[in-house]
């Protein structure tokens, strides 16, 4: 891709006359003259650079969102499988910064990047004006050249994606309680979890967990603890990011737990009701996604290099070269760390990316040279379900009951908000020693089907009776 390196001029303000019907701009007050920073994304990276800048000398900070909350994305997989609500692991971001009296907060949709005049642009039309730029948009779903799989695999990065793989997996039991065939009875109780990473190995794990644990004694036509949950990896073992041995021990609880782990498994393709993997038709009602990531389009507009996953590639400060008014940070950035090798996309990397450019925006301040960011490695960890988990940290190696432990201690911690510190404790608590769920409520069932794809309206689906009915008459 072409590189865009004269970014760091003024001769394009004319242009902001055409960016919407009313050539609408967005800025503090001008007899502030403070430094405008405009941070792009409300997740880690985002929050942390907002966050680090309070009390920051005559610079004021505008945090642009399309939500008007902060999603504590390694819990997202628990509300998809029940353990707990949407609520409970999203905190409003204008509640974070609060106290905050330099920082505000503007709910929009950002589509364009002008780094010529240095503007944002919204949907509605509006440009929001700024003199360093922080950039942590997120990433999206990777599926390797065939997004038609969306559709029928979806994936994990939202609230919205964790309410729809909950619905999807409900509603396959519910299907399957009402099936006589025992072939699609057996497809609707089949789930496979694509990726063998953090993500996959917790959904997996909790799929399983669910079914074969917390609501068998519910059902009465089929057995859930029958259900068949398959966690497919492509490379050689899942977690590839921990310790051979934490991998294998993964691996063997979540086969413990009826979990079936396939390695070297390459999935073909996907289609409604099914998934090819290595040649091999599965019949499955519920396919999920946890495979890939890929950064968000937006910094596709850039005109600057981008990596193999679609993330920028920064500076040594985590500038985009040749601007360096404009910092990029979490999964949108193309990191590297010790030996050169990339960064992870993590929470702790995104919230120590953020915090080092707030420095660095400090140091600027303070007519100080930028420094290098250096990644603190404070290790890495995933749960398998009640009572077992992996982590590596501080230079060990956990596995099991200690390291599950440890898994509750720091999510925790890492959650905003004493009150749903208080609510997520508690409910894990009732989960561990009751083995249920409080979120295993299915979300308009009827107006999305029943049936296994049946979409059609309440409306449509008339009783048979009544449509012999009418066409009778």
């Amino acid at each position: 891709m072409e590189s865009r390196t004269e970014c760091c001029g003024w001769s394009s303000w004319g242009a902001l006359a055409g960016l919407g019907d009313d050539g609408r701009r967005t800025e503090w007050p001008r007899e502030q003259r403070h430094e405008r920073v405009v941070i792009v994304g409300g997740g880690f990276g985002g929050l942390a650079t907002a966050r680090a800048l309070a009390g920051a000398k005559d610079v004021d900070v505008t945090l642009i969102d399309r939500t008007n909350y902060h999603v504590f994305q390694p819990l997202l997989y628990q509300v998809a499988t029940t353990s707990l609500s949407p609520s409970e692991i999203a905190y409003p971001i204008r509640a974070a910064l609060r106290g905050q009296r330099n920082a505000r907060v503007l709910l929009g949709d950002v589509i364009d990047i002008d780094l010529d005049a240095r503007a944002v642009l919204l949907r509605d039309g509006a440009a929001v004006s700024y003199d360093t730029l922080v950039l942590a948009p997120g990433a999206r779903h990777s599926y390797f050249g065939h997004p038609q799989w969306e559709a029928h695999a979806p994936g994990l990065k939202t609230i919205e994606d964790a309410l729809e793989i909950r619905r999807r997996v409900l509603l396959a039991l519910e299907r399957a309680e009402r099936e006589s065939d025992p072939v699609r009875r057996r497809a609707m109780l089949t789930f496979v979890v694509v990726g063998g990473g953090p993500t996959g190995v917790e959904l997996a794990g909790a799929i399983a967990e669910v079914a074969c644990q917390v609501v068998h004694e519910e059902f009465r036509a089929i057995d859930t603890r029958h259900a068949h949950t398959i966690l497919v990896e492509a490379g050689p073992r899942i977690l590839p990011g921990f310790a051979p041995k934490l991998s294998a021990r993964a691996a063997d609880a979540l086969r413990r737990r009826c979990v079936d782990v396939r390695t070297e498994a390459r999935v073909e393709f996907v289609e409604p009701g099914a998934v090819i993997i290595d040649g091999e038709r599965i019949a499955a009602d519920t396919v999920l996604w946890a495979a890939g990531v890929e950064a968000s389009p937006l910094v596709r507009m850039l005109g600057v290099p981008l990596d193999r996953a679609g993330r920028v590639v920064v500076d040594e400060s985590l500038r985009i070269p040749g601007c360096p008014e404009v910092f990029v940070v979490g999964d949108a950035a193309a990191a590297s760390g010790r030996g050169g090798a990339p960064l992870p996309g993590l929470a702790p990397v995104a919230i120590q990316e953020g915090r080092f450019v707030a420095r660095t925006i400090r140091r600027a301040r303070e007519g100080r040279a930028a420094d290098r960011f250096r990644y603190v490695d404070r290790g890495i960890m995933a749960t398998i379900g009640r009572g077992h988990a992996v982590a590596s940290t501080a230079g060990l190696d956990v596995s099991g009951l200690a390291a599950w432990w440890l898994w509750l201690l720091v999510h925790l911690v890492w959650l905003i908000g004493f009150r749903s510190r208080v609510v997520v404790m508690l409910e894990w608590a009732w989960a561990y020693v009751t083995r249920q769920r409080s979120g295993r409520l299915i979300l308009a069932p009827f107006a999305r089907g029943v049936h296994a794809g049946d979409d059609r309206a309440p409306s449509d689906r008339r009783p048979r009776d009544a449509r012999h009915r009418h066409s009778a008459a």
